[in-house]
């Protein structure tokens, strides 16, 4: 029964975290801290089950995600190569298939440890290596799942304006389909929420690049018109270069028409848990909601996502992985 404690604790300070704010990362690393006291809860309590039952839970714990591991650096190799093959050479389209090769580097690394023995600075060296990656692959998972969770948010109530990020344009002025998705949410978003006197204001936010003709926002505009869209219900922001000046500079607009609006954010699938961080960081009063994305982009997208939550925190993230650094270097050196 002790054994479940740790999990009602983080069960609960999730829940509270959640009802409090649910843009926070802190809520799925408390999400995932209970599937894992969970888990331990669980397998504490085998020994009660019958033989042939038990082995099938020990086989469930330890063999199945061995085998996801070896699958998952398959696919993302073979995602990898998808990528290169679709989107070009670009170091982020790299990010999957690097990804994959990582995870069968670390699994090799561990495998050969009995093999190849070694010092105990190697020992080391290789502890600090699972650690390390268990770790980040920890922090991986919860992201994911979260995120994942995060993105199953539904549009309720009143809404005052519908925020649509831009996203880049092809040819310097039309709309890709990366973008258009995000358009298209938003006009959906807005018929949706179109049940007040007042009907929501449609905001696209995103500025003019180096190699651009016009404005982002001035395309997406042009693109919401054509599609049907109320031009007197269209808004741009057009000065942001960033997802935070997206957001910052939206927020300002939207507070200089109403100082109580509440908003929806809308950007892609693989980007709204992380706007959503971001929105909370500005202040803005809303939720982030994703439009879908292509199936062989997304996992790329994803990865590159978490580095940069992962990077955002690296003060912490460091400290972190110095510890078990630390740590691989104490045990090692006492083999």
């Amino acid at each position: 029964m002790i054994a479940v404690v740790p999990t009602a604790v983080f069960f609960l300070w999730f829940c509270w975290g959640v009802r409090q704010d649910r843009r926070q990362f802190r809520n799925a690393v408390l999400l995932g801290l209970t599937v894992l006291c969970l888990s331990f809860a669980l397998l504490t309590q085998v020994d009660r089950l019958p033989g042939n039952l038990a082995v099938l839970v020990y086989s469930l714990v330890f063999f199945v995600p061995a085998l996801a591991v070896v699958l998952l650096g398959g696919f993302l190799i073979g995602n990898g190569l998808t990528m290169v093959r679709k989107e070009g050479r670009r170091p982020a389209n790299l990010l999957s298939g690097l990804a994959g090769v990582g995870i069968f580097v670390a699994l090799a690394l561990v495998v050969s440890a009995d093999y190849l023995g070694g010092s105990r600075a190697y020992q080391s060296f290789l502890l600090a290596v699972v650690l390390v990656t268990g770790y980040v692959a920890f922090l991986f998972l919860c992201f994911l799942a979260y995120a994942f969770l995060y993105g199953r948010i539904r549009v309720r109530g009143d809404v005052d304006f519908v925020v649509v990020l831009g996203s880049g344009l092809i040819g310097g002025e039309r709309v890709p389909p990366l973008l258009a998705s995000r358009l298209r949410s938003g006009l959906a978003v807005r018929k949706q929420a179109d049940r007040g006197a007042e009907p929501p204001v449609l905001l696209v936010s995103g500025g003019q690049g180096p190699d651009e003709k016009l404005p982002e926002a001035e395309a997406m505009g042009r693109w919401l018109v054509a599609e049907g869209a109320d031009p007197a219900l269209v808004r741009r922001e057009s000065r942001s270069r960033t997802t935070t000046e997206n957001l910052r500079f939206s927020r300002r607009m939207m507070e200089e028409a109403d100082d109580r609006y509440v908003c929806v954010v809308v950007t892609n699938n693989f980007h709204a848990f992380r706007a959503a961080m971001t929105a909370r960081r500005e202040g803005v009063r809303g939720q982030v909601i994703g439009s879908p994305t292509a199936a062989y982009f997304w996992p790329t997208a994803t990865i590159r996502e978490f580095v940069a939550v992962f990077w955002e925190n690296r003060v912490v993230n460091g400290v972190l992985c110095g510890l078990l650094v630390a740590l691989a270097v104490v045990v090692g050196m006492r083999w």
